[in-house]
């Protein structure tokens, strides 16, 4: 129970640090689950020609397109170090969470400022969505080169496997915004989900596993543990790693 005189501290402290200049996370803390299925209230595009790319990217150019994307992006360390590594690639982290998507854009919009370049982290973006029911609403198929699905809630219940961002059904989906040729990414510590995404992705039509050699071989590879939030309280706790990547096909 929060009392007023912490309800009044809360307030009077500023929303960034006065050292890293960065949003504080203990202002943008919210249930670590949500319920998929449900009928949260999104603004989301009818076409991908009618998303105003630019309102996310100010410096995009006209041929530009994004072709990365970080789904449930958590509080976007993935997305980051995704902006990091491939400067030239727009990527977007895709979040149902409204404080923690609230977090993510706030910390772009706070590095974009730190940054001594004028290019620095305008190449990636984070939007409020439901990935699970409006991703061909924001990408024209074989649009995306690379997908990433780190840390994804296991949804532990049987009666709740429904509601995993990996099934058949999705599968699909996901499969169309790809291009021939692209990757997704999984990584979780729950060994159950693992296996689920193995089993349902190798069954798919449309995928192959990479080798143990071509993931290790990935630049994108080592990231993928501890880049993310929830990686990193992984490593912090010794707990298990699980990776798969998949080609589309």
């Amino acid at each position: 129970m929060v009392t007023n005189s912490q309800e009044r501290e809360r307030e009077a402290l500023p929303s960034t640090s006065a050292v890293t200049g960065l949003p504080q996370k203990r202002y943008y803390r919210q249930r670590a689950h949500s319920n998929p299925i449900a009928d949260h209230s999104f603004d989301y595009p009818a076409r991908p020609q009618d998303v105003d790319w630019r309102a996310l990217y100010p410096n995009i150019g006209s041929e530009q397109q994004v072709e990365f994307a970080d789904i449930g992006c958590g509080y976007g360390g993935f997305l980051v170090t995704l902006g990091e590594m491939f400067p030239q690639k727009l990527s977007i982290g895709m979040e149902i969470r409204v404080k923690v998507s609230d977090y993510v854009v706030d910390r772009i919009a706070a590095l974009r400022l730190k940054s001594n370049e004028t290019s620095g982290y305008q190449n990636i973006a984070c939007i409020r969505t439901n990935a699970m029911k409006y991703l061909p609403n924001y990408f024209k198929k074989g649009q995306l080169e690379k997908m990433f699905f780190l840390y994804p809630d296991p949804h532990f219940k049987r009666a709740k496997h429904k509601w995993r961002i990996i099934n058949q059904a999705l599968l699909s989906e996901y499969a169309y915004v790809l291009r021939s040729g692209g990757l997704v990414y999984t990584m979780t510590d729950v060994e159950d989900l693992h296996k689920w995404i193995v089993s349902h992705m190798t069954q798919h039509p449309l995928y192959e596993r990479l080798s143990e050699t071509e993931a290790n071989e990935d630049p994108i590879t080592p990231k993928l543990y501890q880049s993310s939030e929830e990686g990193a309280k992984v490593v912090r706790n010794k707990g298990d790693h699980f990776l798969a990547i998949f080609r589309r096909l």
